[in-house]
């Protein structure tokens, strides 16, 4: 790949930095998509020694491609994202991918197959991760940020994902309990060290 095409690339993908989410920061301004996927590799990288026998270098790699569709479509809130709406970030996506040097295209159209398929440890990894980072985020932010469907959703959302590991239960489990004390104290909770 010359200068010109990673510029290219790294141009792209600078426009995450401005789509944002539905989400909001602890400081009250809505995350960025960047924001999310980085955070989401770093808890990859944080994991890997409960995930010895995975390949958590890809794992990062997928948390940090994974919403690069975004980069064309803005975000839309998993629970407002219509199958058309996932077709058409899918088809903007493939095509920006197909367009890229050879070697990073099919490295990245395996890694996206993987992840849609979800059939490889490093590929559970990854969705439960990017789960788990979007319901640790509403935590962090201001109770006054959610809306009415997020108080059971943050409850709830990815506890079938990570079914497959004893550590990533309780993950949940300690992520639920935050969520709980958040309602009952009606803030953000700040887990922040002191």
């Amino acid at each position: 790949m010359g200068p010109r095409e990673l510029l290219d690339i790294l141009h792209v993908a600078e426009r995450l930095k401005n789509v944002t989410r539905h989400c909001y920061t602890s400081n009250g301004r809505h995350e960025s998509v960047a924001e999310h996927c980085w955070r989401a590799a770093l808890m990859a990288f944080l994991l890997e020694d409960k995930f010895p026998q995975a390949d958590m270098g890809k794992v990062i790699k997928m948390c940090l491609i994974h919403d690069l569709g975004e980069a064309f479509t803005g975000d839309i809130p998993a629970f407002d994202k219509t199958a058309a709406d996932e077709e058409k970030e899918e088809q903007l996506l493939k095509s920006w991918v197909a367009s890229l040097p050879e070697g990073l295209s099919v490295q990245m159209q395996e890694l996206y197959r993987e992840m849609e398929e979800r059939s490889t440890l490093e590929a559970r990894i990854y969705k439960v991760i990017d789960g788990l980072e979007a319901v640790i985020q509403h935590n962090e932010s201001d109770l006054s940020t959610w809306i009415p469907r997020e108080y059971e959703m943050n409850l709830t959302y990815a506890e079938d994902r990570v079914k497959f590991s004893p550590y990533l239960i309780k993950l949940r489990q300690a992520i639920r309990e935050d969520t709980e004390e958040k309602i009952r104290a009606g803030h953000r909770v700040d887990r922040s060290p002191k």
